[in-house]
């Protein structure tokens, strides 16, 4: 096992804060990823919380605010579970630094996307108690987890408008895939904020804020946002771009692997699809042929209606160099864009370009 539990082939991008993926072959047939292979994403050193001590607080524009212990969420309210996919807002930014350099960010790949089986409280329930006040339009999450990328450093923190924060899908969780939530995925509690980008499920969450304007944390107000091409991410401030919220469709090849070698006859292609927010994945397609024509892949229904969807293909691959495209089409008959250049911006965010793996087939070791 590599750091925090997690499987030995973990592709790690740091080590501290911890950032790391799995290799794609491992999410490969795996509706629900274990808990060992989810990609992990941090900003700044796990914190280590008592859990007996922690209290979550809701105040800002509530009629009540609230201060409440685990058991206290246990007792007052509901437990939900909710199936969801997280995916972070850097996946497959290895295909946008292939384009052009992005300085300071991790290049992942497209294992920055998994899926579990969460269990909690709905956020919208915990809100009722307290009572939103008529002017309450966002809901701001705060964190403890102190991060130096903010100058100066500040704790993480992200918030969702109410509208979303009020949606029965959004839980404050405590387990996932029916086990205690992991210290480095959160625990105590953590947001889940399904169909969004995942910067907005804010783990080790101590205080809920309610408030007429989006949170002014670094992360909400500053990063996390979708820069012109030609922006400095140096020198933006806070609301420059665009906030990323709902995730862009977006879908990846698992196996075959990218470079790998294998063997002539009949192949499976396997990958998985992921609409966000309230849409679905409608049609994925598959080109052996860099593009020239195209075949629709089995589409394997979700899980939910806030998971991804995994799809598959039978082919038999011509020798020689093969060039594999996917692309996927969600439910409003919108289509990924082509090509990563189109894409490309000085945060490697939102990389959602058709997928490719690029294959040798032949005789001879894979």
């Amino acid at each position: 096992m590599s750091l925090w539990g997690k499987r030995a082939d973990m592709l790690e991008h740091e080590s501290d804060p911890y950032n790391a993926e799995p290799p794609l072959a491992a999410l490969a047939g795996q509706p629900v990823t274990a808990t060992d292979t989810f990609y992990s994403r941090n900003h700044g050193p796990v914190p280590d919380i008592d859990a007996d001590a922690w209290r979550l607080v809701v105040d800002g524009l509530v009629h009540t605010p609230l201060e409440l212990s685990l058991a206290d969420l246990a007792a007052r309210f509901a437990e939900r579970t909710v199936s969801a996919t997280l995916q972070c807002a850097g996946n497959r930014r290895s295909g946008l630094i292939a384009v052009r350099d992005i300085p300071g960010e991790d290049p992942w790949r497209g294992g920055a996307t998994s899926t579990a089986t969460w269990t909690g409280v709905r956020l919208s329930d915990v809100l009722t108690a307290a009572g939103l006040a008529g002017e309450a339009a966002h809901v701001c999450f705060a964190a403890p987890d102190v991060t130096s990328l903010a100058d100066p450093p500040q704790a993480f923190g992200g918030s969702v408008p109410v509208a979303k924060a009020t949606s029965a899908e959004v839980l404050l969780a405590w387990a996932m895939n029916g086990q205690s939530l992991p210290r480095v995925h959160g625990a105590p509690l953590r947001v889940v904020v399904p169909g969004w980008v995942a910067a907005r499920s804010v783990k080790w969450l101590t205080r809920i804020t309610v408030t007429t304007q989006p949170s002014d944390n670094y992360f909400q107000a500053t990063a996390y946002r979708l820069l012109p091409p030609d922006a400095d991410p140096d020198s933006a401030g806070p609301d420059d771009g665009l906030s990323l919220g709902p995730v862009a469709h977006n879908c990846e090849i698992l196996l075959p692997c990218d470079g790998q070698r294998i063997a002539p006859g009949p192949t499976t292609i396997t990958g998985y699809a992921y609409a966000g927010q309230d849409r679905a994945v409608a049609r994925v397609d598959v080109s052996l042929d860099a593009g020239a024509t195209w075949m629709q892949a089995q589409l394997d229904a979700p899980d939910g209606p806030w998971t991804w969807q995994h799809w598959r293909l039978e082919a038999d691959l011509p020798l020689g160099d093969v060039r594999i495209l996917a692309r996927a089409w969600d439910t409003t008959g919108a289509l990924q864009p082509e090509h990563a250049a189109d894409l490309w911006n000085p945060k490697g965010y939102v990389n959602n370009s058709w997928a490719c793996a690029r294959l040798t087939v032949g005789a001879g070791p894979s």
